[in-house]
């Protein structure tokens, strides 16, 4: 990227590789580098991974912090890299920012897989209070502490990723750290989800407590037409970080490299 572009667009990686690209955005408190731990295990794959607007390398970005501005800024990513045929991989709300950019069922996406991902209707339990205690989560660091450790896992992190998302989390401009709990968590999306014309993955965490199976099975699989559902045992919601050698088997049983082109009349797998 030119300097022009770095201060237009959200900051991104993109390693050539063998396609379809496995293009991999993050969750509420991650960064790019949620991904490291699934990407070092796809050697030799086209990937790209994103630093949504507000955090990390991109949190000098001015709002919104919308979904639907980061559905736009991922679009405008993927033609800035030159991508064009590609998967979607959504982890959480990076899920359902992947949800409403396969809605507009743009040209080359061929899948989605959706990890942990926020539902395309949101659980009973997202009240309004729900909502403002979970947009403190992440207002100091004991406070991500206990949200990383009792919350968001369900297992033991090695101490440099706890340290990873510790920094992460913390790395956020104000307005983009609220806007996921306070609106975005509660958006009803299920008229976008269900115009997702591609395949769909649908990866939950048997322990998770943010998304956990039921409502994944209940609020997001009826909204996809065309989803396959599958449970990693013994993880909890961060999936990238406590279960990246499953993931990645799951993701590349679902979108091999070097496959056929999608067929431009249908936009799914040959």
């Amino acid at each position: 990227m030119n300097m022009t572009q770095q201060t237009l667009l959200p900051a991104y990686d993109h390693r050539p590789g063998a396609g379809p690209t496995l293009v991999f955005l993050h969750y509420w408190g991650g960064s790019a580098r949620t991904w490291d731990l699934v990407v070092d295990r796809l050697a030799g794959r086209d990937v790209l991974t994103v630093d949504f607007r507000g955090w990390s390398r991109s949190s000098a970005l001015p709002g919104p912090y919308t979904l639907g501005q980061l559905a736009d800024d991922t679009l405008a990513v993927l033609a800035d890299a030159g991508v064009t045929d590609y998967v979607l991989v959504g982890h959480s709300m990076g899920g359902k920012v992947a949800q409403l950019v396969a809605a507009a069922r743009p040209a080359g996406l061929r899948g989605i897989v959706l990890v942990g991902s926020g539902p395309a209707k949101p659980a009973a339990h997202i009240t309004p209070e729900y909502r403002e205690a979970l947009s403190h989560a992440y207002d100091s660091t004991e406070s991500v502490a206990g949200a990383r450790d009792h919350v968001l896992t369900a297992t033991e992190l090695p101490a440099p990723v706890k340290a990873q998302i510790m920094t992460d989390s913390r790395t956020v401009a104000d307005a983009a750290r609220t806007e996921w709990p306070l609106r975005g968590i509660a958006q009803d999306i299920t008229e976008h989800t269900r115009r997702v014309s591609v395949p769909a993955l649908v990866v939950a965490g048997e322990q998770d407590q943010v998304e956990p199976v039921d409502v994944l099975r209940d609020n997001l699989v009826p909204h996809l037409s065309q989803a396959d559902f599958m449970v990693i045992p013994r993880t909890g919601h961060l999936i990238p970080l406590e279960a990246p050698a499953d993931l990645v088997d799951a993701i590349t049983a679902f979108a091999p490299a070097a496959c056929p082109s999608p067929r431009p009349d249908d936009g799914l797998y040959p």
